[in-house]
């Protein structure tokens, strides 16, 4: 039977630990209440929020709040490891959920851990939540690739008004919702926990945000797991646009192939080939005829780009495809992407979130005709998602917010972190998770070889996820190896079996996914 200690001596020995401020609470100045999202019900977590400044060079100024939420440690105090702080990435992308994480890390080593989510400024619960236009991602929209004139200036038109919208809507907020911005609110979340050091797990564009918090904040860094690891030096136009458009039609060709094994369930062709010739084919049939007067060409990329992001979705994503092809029943392809792309109010939420922080962590061309150049030449070899990336990031053309030059990432005073990535991550291509450990040199690389999930980890496979259970058990990693490489080679996520999958929860697979 666990001993039960007082509060008294809770501190005290979090003190001794190192874990806790002396004299300080075990989460000072915040009061923790029930959740009222299920799964954190069900977790037993507890919410609360947390007031930061808007500019954090003004401190007296305007305030916003941060909503947070904790699964406390379920370990003996005397094996506690302090906070753990998660980001989803996105960016745009609200964290509350993953306060529930350390439930999936091997050996019950989670529970030695506070887990700490949060959704960051703007984003979800945190108020005020970034909405500009929910109809930005309905239905009805140009097809994607501009063939006329009309069809790119309709593009134009409308990543300029959503822009705008988003002035009006973001205001003097719009100009603090950078990577340094959120930074600085983890810093507050740590004093606000009243941390001396925080551990963190962050996916994507979380990875990129660990990158930052552990190069201004070093002495205020434990551990840290990036996983879909972003490459430090490439943000905006080329990372989030340009760099994963080669990967992503890579990835859907992937996709395909694995159609094509299992035939005898999904019957779109024996062949990847095959299955693509289909694909592109609807896509022109759509452009005629919506199905359903509302699946379109971009709805149905849209939808099964899910699959580019990694196997995890493939089962539902290759079925709803099949629905729509040998049945007409468009009903399957409009669930994944109203699960993307939420057709209510406030549903644009991710979508504001997103542009408002990668407009603005670097800058992007104003000029159309550099985009257009670049993604006329790329849509020769990756026609899946280029002109897609495009558009999604158009509103970057015309943003009424300051864009700052790229942050400086520099891990050479940032104790040991786990870096990880599979070979295949067309988000957030490997090259980058070389750079990012070039440029952190205590840090090790697990890659998962062959693979092609974005942000994979605590998914089942052992030999990464045992190494993220060691590591943040005791701090122990894989021998850093000599050269421009990954430190230890893991089997990827598998594809599943379609003959034995059940439907998986569509979110499972967005975990940190751009959009």
């Amino acid at each position: 039977m666990k001993k039960v200690l007082t509060a008294v001596a809770v501190g005290a020995l979090l003190v001794t630990a190192g874990l806790l401020a002396p004299g300080a609470e075990a989460a000072t100045g915040l009061v923790w209440t029930a959740c009222t999202d299920e799964g954190l019900i069900e977790a037993g977590a507890q919410c609360t929020r947390l007031t930061v400044p808007v500019d954090h060079a003004r401190p007296s100024g305007a305030k916003l709040t941060l909503a947070l939420s904790r699964v406390r440690h379920t370990s003996p105090d005397s094996a506690y490891q302090g906070v753990m702080l998660v980001n989803p990435g996105g960016p745009g992308a609200p964290g509350l959920g993953l306060a529930t994480l350390g439930a999936s890390v091997p050996g019950e080593v989670g529970g030695r851990y506070d887990w700490i989510g949060f959704d960051p400024r703007g984003v979800g619960a945190s108020s005020p939540a970034l909405t500009c236009d929910p109809a930005v991602n309905g239905y009805h929209r140009p097809y994607y690739v501009p063939l006329t004139r009309t069809i790119e200036k309709a593009w134009l038109d409308r990543s300029r008004d959503y822009a705008a919208k988003c002035g009006r809507a973001g205001g003097a907020l719009l100009d603090h919702l950078r990577g340094t911005d959120i930074v600085q609110d983890i810093d507050h979340i740590r004093r606000a926990l009243a941390a001396p050091k925080i551990n963190f797990y962050g996916f994507s564009y979380g990875s990129y945000l660990g990158q930052l918090y552990a190069t201004r904040f070093p002495g205020n860094v434990r551990r840290m797991v990036l996983d879909g690891v972003a490459d430090p030096g490439r943000l905006g136009y080329r990372g989030q646009n340009l760099d994963q458009d080669p990967g992503f039609d890579r990835n859907m060709g992937l996709f395909f192939d694995w159609i094509a094994k299992h035939d005898d369930i999904y019957h779109l062709g024996t062949s990847g080939a095959a299955v693509e010739r289909t694909y592109y084919a609807e896509e022109a049939r759509l452009r005629r005829a919506p199905a359903g007067g509302v699946i379109g060409p971009d709805e149905l990329s849209d939808a099964l780009l899910d699959a580019g992001y990694g196997v995890l979705g493939w089962a539902d994503d290759a079925a709803a495809f099949a629905a729509l092809i040998n049945d007409d029943d468009p009903g399957p392809v409009k669930d994944l992407y109203d699960s993307a792309y939420p057709q209510e109010p406030g549903g644009d939420n991710g979508t504001a979130g997103y542009l408002a922080t990668v407009c603005t962590d670097s800058k992007w061309p104003r000029d159309y005709a550099t985009w257009k150049r670049d993604a006329t030449r790329l849509h020769r070899v990756a026609p899946y998602e280029t002109w897609a990336n495009v558009w999604f990031n158009a509103p970057c053309l015309f943003w009424p917010a300051r864009a700052a030059d790229p942050a400086r990432i520099d891990g050479g005073q940032a104790p040991p972190v786990l870096l990880l990535s599979e070979t295949f991550d067309a988000a957030t291509p490997f090259s980058g998770a070389l750079e990012a450990r070039r440029r952190f040199p205590r840090s090790v690389l697990i890659e998962g070889v062959g693979g092609s999930t974005h942000a994979a980890s605590l998914n089942g496979v052992a030999c990464t996820d045992d190494a993220v259970a060691a590591y943040l058990r005791d701090g122990s990693l894989p021998r850093r190896l000599n050269g421009s490489r990954s430190d230890k080679r893991c089997e990827p996520l598998p594809q599943p079996d379609p003959s034995a999958t059940t439907a998986a929860d569509p979110a499972a697979a967005k975990l940190g996914r751009r959009r």
